[in-house]
């Protein structure tokens, strides 16, 4: 079966599950689906970065994300920027315990920081996004400017795709496919406004669909470059034709966090 089909077949496997968990699902349903997400992803960077079987560092690296996520869940940002700040802290006491010669290297904290601190704080903001008014809008307009934004650029860049994006980390990657991911996020947002929220300016659309696809696109090539230094093509395979879990948030990573800071010091 080739990655063409295997992908379509996934989607919609895998696309109304998840859609109904998200639809008719509680808060806390949700909430415990993105801790179990982000957990997936943890797990699959810490295989990336350190191989196969039991590793301290990614051990250790299971106990941030929960507590994280689950901070996130009570829609409290000073106590989420407390774990975040005590996960830290414990992460980079360990890195100089586990200090053994003269010659030290900072490399091994930046990986566990990425690992246990970096991914779920970033991911996290889907939870507090779906606590907010409107929460459960907000969760579709991301997975709308997501998915119609992977959907064009998978196609334009099959099609059209000549000139390469950015080669050194994703050599699949091309300009034509970057636009036409940019034109389907802002084509499907555009559409969901016009159903869901008709009282959106247009300003805050066209600023919210640009930005929140760069900086998506700009997550895809951060995981992107994760991958290619553990020389590994997808950071799972749980979804055949699509990855693993990490491959499918990626684009979350950066864009969750830009529209949530949005609604708070902008639109509100």
């Amino acid at each position: 079966m080739n990655a063409h089909l295997k992908r379509w077949i996934t989607g919609l496997i895998a696309g109304p599950i998840v859609l109904v968990l998200i639809l008719y699902g509680s808060e806390t349903l949700f909430a415990l689906f993105i801790t179990a997400l982000i957990m997936g992803a943890v797990v699959e960077f810490g295989r990336m970065a350190y191989g196969k079987g039991s590793h301290p560092e990614k051990n250790l690296a299971l106990l941030p994300p929960a507590a994280i996520a689950l901070t996130a869940w009570q829609n409290q940002l000073s106590l989420m920027m407390a774990t975040t700040a005590l996960s830290i802290i414990m992460v980079w006491l360990f890195f100089l315990l586990a200090i053994r010669r003269k010659e030290i290297d900072i490399a091994p904290l930046g990986k566990m920081l990425v690992g246990s601190v970096a991914i779920p704080v970033l991911l996290s903001h889907l939870i507090l996004i779906r606590e907010r008014e409107q929460g459960l809008l907000w969760i579709m307009f991301l997975v709308v400017l997501a998915f119609s934004g992977d959907t064009v650029a998978f196609y334009t860049g099959r099609t059209l795709g000549r000139r390469k994006l950015f080669p050194e980390v994703s050599p699949a990657k091309t300009v034509e496919g970057a636009i036409g991911s940019v034109v389907g996020s802002m084509s499907g947002c555009i559409l969901f406004k016009l159903f869901y929220l008709p009282a959106l300016p247009a300003v805050h659309l066209v600023a919210m669909s640009l930005v929140g696809n760069i900086l998506g696109q700009l997550g895809d090539l951060s995981e992107s470059a994760i991958k290619r230094a553990y020389g590994t093509k997808d950071s799972g395979s749980i979804f055949p034709g699509h990855g693993g879990i990490l491959d499918r948030l990626d684009f979350f990573l950066f864009s969750s966090p830009f529209i949530f800071y949005y609604r708070v010091f902008v639109i509100s």
